[in-house]
């Protein structure tokens, strides 16, 4: 996935039709197949998707169409990666609290 990202926050339908080639309606076709595709919706129903959701689409382009995955194949792969990708952030989360709470710890304690 060497494809450079504007910096923005959202992109409409369009705009990440463009940037991963495939039509808009291949998009709606894949967030009803990869639940992790979630674009927010404006209150007139457009779709913004955001940066994590385009690299999301061009890891699901990659599978079908270059690695010649099934849709079922590219979702249960995904799903088998998700949790590695939590346990990280999850041990990540909890050496920051642990940072945090001796940082509090020190406060608290009388110096000296």
């Amino acid at each position: 996935m060497d494809t450079k990202l504007p910096d923005k926050l959202y992109f409409k339908v369009g705009e990440v039709s463009e940037i991963v080639g495939v039509p808009a309606y291949v998009l709606r076709f894949w967030e009803t197949q990869f639940p992790r595709i979630k674009p927010k919706r404006t209150p007139a129903g457009q779709r913004h998707y955001r940066k994590k959701d385009v690299a999301q689409i061009l890891q699901i382009k990659r599978l079908l169409y270059e690695e010649k995955f099934t849709i079922e194949g590219a979702r249960k792969f995904l799903r088998s990666n998700a949790p590695r990708e939590k346990e990280v952030s999850s041990e990540r989360l909890m050496g920051e609290i642990r940072r945090e709470l001796m940082a509090i710890r020190d406060l608290l304690s009388p110096s000296g």
